[in-house]
């Protein structure tokens, strides 16, 4: 598989490791909880770049995240029968958050905090999350799919 989009997986690595992120987790955070944040980094990503002319490479870049994460998952030590079961966990996860965030900006705060609610369960203070993901949301909508592709975009 081609290395090209690595750099769009590792800019949402590092987005994922913005450590204020944990603060009002109540323990010490997990892989699955960093997964969790990635997975929510990533379905605003392609919330914000999804149209006709992206399909194809927004497929790309969807199938060569998931495989670093199966990669990932891997490295940790996980046999083959539970990267499955774990991956195929994964996704189904993924395709729930982007269906809950679609309509972002049409949701109330109320809205938005209960659908942050429904992955972050073990976060406390969903508002400064909230917070976060709308900076996040404005701060790709001011970027294109070409500068994520072209050059490294610093978090």
């Amino acid at each position: 598989m081609s290395n090209e989009y690595i750099h769009i997986y590792n800019n949402l690595i590092n987005f994922t490791r913005n450590k204020e992120l944990y603060r009002n987790l109540n323990r010490e955070d997990s892989f699955s909880d960093r997964l969790t944040l990635f997975l929510l980094h990533f379905s605003f990503f392609l919330k914000n770049y999804k149209s006709e002319e992206n399909k194809n490479t927004l497929q790309e870049i969807y199938d060569f995240n998931f495989r670093q994460l199966e990669l990932s998952i891997r490295e940790i030590g996980y046999g083959d029968q539970s990267i499955n079961k774990k991956m195929k966990n994964y996704i189904n996860l993924f395709h729930s958050m982007v269906s809950e965030i679609h309509f972002w900006e049409n949701l109330s705060e109320i809205d938005k905090i209960e659908k942050l609610s429904i992955f972050l369960e073990d976060f406390n203070n969903i508002e400064d999350l909230l917070k976060y993901f709308e900076e996040f949301n404005s701060y790709l909508s001011k970027k294109t799919l070409n500068s994520y592709l072209k050059s490294v975009s610093n978090p």
